[in-house]
This record gives C-alpha cells, structure tokens and sequence, in this order.
C-alpha cells in the first residue's frame, strides 16, 4: 500500500498547480491572452469547484485557504513593487492627478453601485432577497481593484507610457481610499442591520487610524531597510535583506492592537504598510532599481502560485442561486460604469493625456484579494444577508478576474503602450516581453 504523508501531499498540490499555471500560458499564449488570466483558469480548473472533486488539485476550499500564508505574502511583494512607482521624481508630474483620479474614480463606483441597487430594491421590492444594508455594503466593495492583475500585465508586457504612469499609483491609492469608504458604509449597514445607533469609532476613527498607522509602520520599517541596506555590498545579500524586510513588514502588518476601555481598535492594510515600505525605501536607496528589478525576478514563481491558489478559491456555485447572479450582473454593470465614468471625468478635469482619459477606466475593472476580504467581514456580522453579499462578490470577482486582464491588456495597447510583436518575426526574440 502507497502512503504519502500530509506534508507530500500538500507539496503535490501545490506542485502540480504551479504546472498547470504555466502550461496553460503556453497553450493560450498564441491567442493573445495574459498569463494571469491563464492562471486564474488553471487554479479554477483544478479547484474545488471542478477537478478537485475527483481527488485531483484541490479537493476543499479547505485545502485552498491552508496556502493563505503564501497569498499573503504575494500580496506584500506586489504591494512592495507597486511602492516603487511613487518615486518623487514621478510624483511630481503625475501625484495631484492620481489622488484626485483614484478619489473620484472609486466614490463613482459607489455611488453607482449604491444608487442601481437601491433603485432595484424598492422597484421590484426585493426586500425578501436583500436590504438597504446589502446595497451599502455592496457600493462600498465596489470601490476596491485588483493591484495584482494589473501590476501582472504591466510587468508581462513591459507596459510604458502615460497611462501605465499614472495607473500603478491609482491602484495603490484605490486601497486607502477602499478601506475608509468601506469602514464608514459597513459601519452604516451595521446599524441599519441591528438598530443600533451608528457609532462615530467604529466609522470614522478606527478606519482614519488604519491608514495613518500603515502608512507611518510602513515609513518606518522603509527607513530602517534602506538604512540597512547600505550595510551590504554583495548583491545576493542586498537581496536577500530586501525579501526579509518584505516577510517582517507583512508579519507587523498582521498584528492587531486594541486600547482597553474603548471601542478604539488600532489595525493595519498590508497592501498599505508594505507600498509605503517599497516607496520610502526606493526615495532613500541609491541603488534601489536595481534591487526591485531582482526582487521581481525572485517572486515570479510565488506570484504564479498566488494567481492559481486565487482561481481555485473561485466558487462556481454562486451559479445556482439566480438572485445572486441577477444582483450580481447590476453590480457587475453599475461598478464597471461608475469607474469608467469616474475616472475618465476626473482625468479630463485633471488635463490628463487623451489615452488616459479614454483608457483608463478599462484598466480598473480587475477586482479580487480585497474585495474578497471585505465580503468575509461583512459575511461576520449580517448574518444571510451577509452570506448573500459574499456570495454577489465571488461571482463578480469570478467574471472581473477572467476577464479584466484581458481588458487591461487591450486598454493598454490601444494606448499605444504595449507593442504588439511583428508577424513573421522570430518569436524568441520577444519571448522576454511577453513571458
């Protein structure tokens, strides 16, 4: 009798994930579509939802949430990368236009959200489906992009121009402005939920101290890494010192703090610690492009596991509930519109470069990791109908992930930003833009 050891079959799992991912770039290479949507439908396929039925993959969501640890530490890395855009130089030119586009674009998106929903409840008079606090919880979510699809196809593309200048920024700001705009919205629908009275704490305070407390963690661990890094000459050791940090901000970012007698809870975003970690750190370092550059190379492979473990937490179930999925598509709709909307008005208003204005409310459609997040908050505290929202959120991010790469992908060429590789030229001499 074969006996393989739990240890075995976890690195079997995890194994032929990583395979399945690559393979399947390869196969729709040809067809022009990113390597992480091809990632994305290789951990689908081999996920509970599909395969991992017949014992092959992942057999439970169960399976998919013990690599937690490894997604978490993608997301610190890719957070650290997308710091290295808010380089002063760059700022100059493009930071007032980003914070007002990245503002604008995600209040537009839960406006839109707000408004279609609430419109759709007292129309068809849902409320045996879903509730006012549905709607808040919904808008607030809508706010949230995807940093890791979007910084995959830059990266694989070798991206260049106004539009990747100004959207690697947005992306990173889209979070601080996500998690206020969610903090105050969900402290609403608690009340609203409860009948409680809405607690000032709970929706201003401890939200406004998440992102002030981030932001100076991850200035201060920036400040001790690029001091350190100096300590250093060898580059394999620059390095090496640089994933360390990367692996200690994400740990700090996890600790949660609580000031006994009041309702006044001191939290961290790692996505917002460990970008201001990247930025701080690529201001002081004088050799700091360099650093990124291989840093990026030593996480290729972890991002591959990051897009397949985030596809086999993909659950195709959400199909069978018809509310879902009609609520669902509103959201899909009205989301997609308001960022759109959003951020070509703003980018307009800004005097941005005509391509940014008509492209970049494409590239912001991409929505997961933190979306996800907030729906398993909210699925804590509003009992169904927050069993509900989780449910909307995992068939919009099912359809944003399949399809916003790709999407990014065509904005960015229409833009001028991504060069299409010449027919009848030898393929290998393009192969390092498009692998």
């Amino acid at each position: 009798m074969i006996q393989i050891s739990e240890t075995a079959t976890i690195l079997l799992m995890l194994g032929f994930a990583m395979f399945l991912g690559l393979i399947l770039t390869r196969a729709v290479r040809n067809f022009g579509i990113p390597a992480v949507t091809a990632y994305l439908v290789a951990g689908l396929l081999i996920g509970p939802s599909l395969i991992g039925r017949l014992g092959i993959g992942f057999r439970t969501f169960e399976d998919v949430e013990g690599f937690g640890i490894l997604s978490d530490v993608a997301l610190g890395f890719i957070a650290f990368s997308i710091g290295n855009e808010f380089r002063l130089t760059e700022l100059r030119k493009t930071g007032k236009q980003a914070t007002v586009v990245a503002v604008v674009q995600a209040l537009g998106a839960t406006v839109l959200v707000d408004v279609c929903l609430i419109a759709v409840y007292y129309i068809f008079d849902l409320g045996s489906s879903i509730g006012i606090p549905t709607c808040i919880c919904l808008g607030a979510i809508a706010t949230a992009t995807a940093p890791a699809a979007t910084l995959m196809v830059v990266n694989q593309y070798k991206a260049k121009g106004p539009l990747t200048s100004i959207l690697l920024p947005i992306v990173a700001l889209d979070d601080a402005v996500g998690l206020i705009v969610f903090a105050i919205s969900f402290g609403v629908a608690k009340a609203i939920y409860s009948g409680a009275s809405i607690d000032v704490i709970t929706v201003l305070v401890n939200p406004m101290l998440e992102v002030a407390g981030s932001l100076l963690l991850g200035f201060v661990m920036g400040f001790i890494f690029a001091e350190l890094e100096k300590w250093f000459h060898s580059n394999t050791r620059r390095m090496g010192i640089s994933i360390t940090f990367v692996l200690l901000t994400v740990a700090l970012a996890m600790v949660r703090m609580e000031i006994p007698g009041t309702e006044i809870e001191l939290g961290f975003s790692s996505l917002l610690v460990c970008m201001m970690l990247g930025t701080v750190f690529c201001n002081i370092c004088d050799f700091s492009a360099d650093i990124m550059d291989r840093v990026d190379k030593w996480t290729a492979p972890l991002f591959v596991v990051f897009f397949v473990l985030s596809g086999a937490e993909l659950d195709l179930s959400v199909f069978s509930n018809v509310t879902v999925i009609a609520i669902g598509v509103i959201y899909i709709i009205a989301r997609s519109a308001g960022k759109y909307l959003g951020a070509s008005a703003s980018a307009r208003a800004m005097k941005c470069d005509p391509q940014v204005c008509k492209y970049l409310g494409i590239t912001l459609l991409p929505q997961a990791g933190v979306a996800l997040g907030m729906s398993v908050t909210v699925a804590q505290e509003l009992g169904e109908e927050g069993a509900i929202i989780r449910n909307i959120v995992l068939f919009a991010v099912l359809i944003y992930e399949l399809f916003g790469p790709m999407l990014t992908k065509i904005a960015l060429t229409k833009a001028g930003e991504i060069t299409p590789r010449p027919e009848g030229q030898d393929r290998s001499r393009f192969a390092p833009t498009e692998d």
